[in-house]
């Protein structure tokens, strides 16, 4: 059977796109990415992420083997299943620990999103072109695509994919209908280094994942405690680093970041006070994006008056530098289109509210989805288009379903109503009280 050539063209340089182009570079499909940003360190890259089992599929098979064992060794571990509580601390449900034996590519890993784009950039050296803004596109009628780019260059290939984000260009063009719905919640979040000093926490606080589920409003924690130091990791696979292309002390600095416990506070827009008190200076919520880390910080405490006092700790405790205001809005349910020889994958098509780790995940399902049936392309197993059109419905189907669990989670999270809250606790209880149960609502 022979193989068909393919040029793949991937605008936009994030998790998924990259993810998608090393699988594809790695099985000889020809593919070249075009980012915005002037080189890979451009912008901050945030929190560390939360690599879920379907994202660590992906992953373990679009990576070349030595990238995903040093992605492996330089991830943190996330703790035992997540933990539902009160704003007292008092238990209401811990999930279930994944099962004994299960390998790397099945297990959940807490990933630097430094390390990680190092490590999806490794080896992609002349396929990955920075400083190309997309600015649209052109389909010819020879069957190909036409990118173009504001500087006035353009690439041509057989395929465009539009992995460029929630204002993605690409989906403006192609799906000009799609939408996207606000979420009516706000949220904000920081980190505190753990050490000698944070000795005070609960277990649960510098252990694990945990839900706070109050009477009103939300939090969320997260632990990121590195399994292996950076010099342990450049000491045991320098070599592979360096065969790699990456420079095993550049890899080291940016292991140097502190172990830290992450916390995400949620409160709904309108449970907020329509004028801050004396000491928190400005409008809100209008005046939010601009707010320093410390007035950020003082609206939280505000809020946890009665909560534990080892949680009105935790914020309390948490440099102001380190606090921010993010923004929730989830991406307008796409029905099928007719498939041409442009697609989408990630926040690209299915954005969704950062609740529950669930966007990036979503977005290195899609990368390994099209990254098989690209290979079947060039394979000579199927056409291109009988192809893309069965990656856009498992995509569409996953990653919309992935919007649905996130927005559930907000709403949970945003809930006003009293007695749902109560009868949420209560079903939380329940969940934890009765592993069948638990085990139905909660397994993958």
């Amino acid at each position: 059977m022979s193989t068909r050539s393919l040029r793949v063209i991937v605008a936009g340089g994030g998790i998924g796109g990259l993810c998608l182009a090393q699988g594809l570079h790695a099985a000889g499909i020809g593919v070249e990415v075009y980012e915005r940003d002037a080189a890979p360190d451009a912008r901050s890259q945030g929190y560390r992420l939360n690599i879920e089992p379907v994202g660590s599929r992906a992953l373990h098979d679009c990576l070349p083997p030595h990238l995903w064992d040093i992605l492996v060794a330089t991830a943190g571990d996330p703790g035992p299943g997540m933990g539902v509580f009160t704003e007292r601390l008092r238990l209401l449900m811990r999930e279930d620990d994944p099962p004994p034996g299960l390998g790397p590519s099945e297990r959940t890993h807490a990933v630097s999103r430094i390390t990680l784009r190092r490590l999806l950039l490794a080896g992609l050296d002349g396929v990955v072109r920075f400083g190309k803004e997309f600015t649209g596109y052109r389909q010819n009628a020879d069957g190909t695509v036409t990118a173009l780019f504001a500087d006035g260059t353009s690439a041509t290939g057989d395929l465009l994919v539009g992995a460029d984000g929630v204002r993605s260009r690409v989906r403006r063009q192609l799906l000009p209908h799609a939408g996207q719905r606000d979420a009516p919640g706000v949220g904000i979040g920081g980190k505190l280094r753990l050490g000698d000093e944070t000795a005070w926490l609960p277990r649960e606080m510098s252990s694990t994942k945990n839900m706070i589920l109050p009477k009103r409003d939300f939090l969320f924690t997260a632990v990121f405690r590195r399994r292996e130091g950076g010099a342990a990791v450049a000491e045991r696979a320098g070599d592979r680093l360096r065969a790699a292309g990456l420079d095993p002390d550049l890899l080291i600095q940016d292991m140097k970041d502190d172990d830290y416990v992450m916390w995400a506070f949620v409160a709904h827009r309108n449970e907020l006070p329509p004028e801050p008190p004396v000491d928190l200076p400005g409008d809100l919520p209008a005046d939010l994006p601009g707010a320093d880390g410390r007035r950020l910080r003082d609206l939280v405490t505000s809020r946890l008056a009665d909560w534990h006092p080892d949680l009105r700790e935790l914020i309390g405790r948490t440099p102001a530098d380190t606090i921010e205001r993010f923004d929730f809005a989830a991406a307008a349910t796409v029905r099928p289109w007719p498939t041409t020889n442009v697609t989408l994958l990630g926040d690209a098509i299915h954005h969704m509210p950062p609740v529950g780790g669930l966007g990036g995940n979503a977005a290195l399902f899609d990368a390994d989805a099209l990254r098989r049936a690209l290979i079947a392309v060039h394979r000579g197993e199927q056409e291109l288009l009988p192809a893309l059109a069965a990656y856009e419905r498992a995509m569409l189907r996953h990653g919309f379903g992935a919007v649905r669990a996130a927005t559930w989670y907000l709403r949970l999270a945003v809930l006003r109503s009293r007695a749902v809250r109560a009868a949420a606790r209560t079903f939380f209880r329940l969940c934890g009280a009765v592993p069948a149960l638990r085990r139905a609502v909660f397994s993958d």
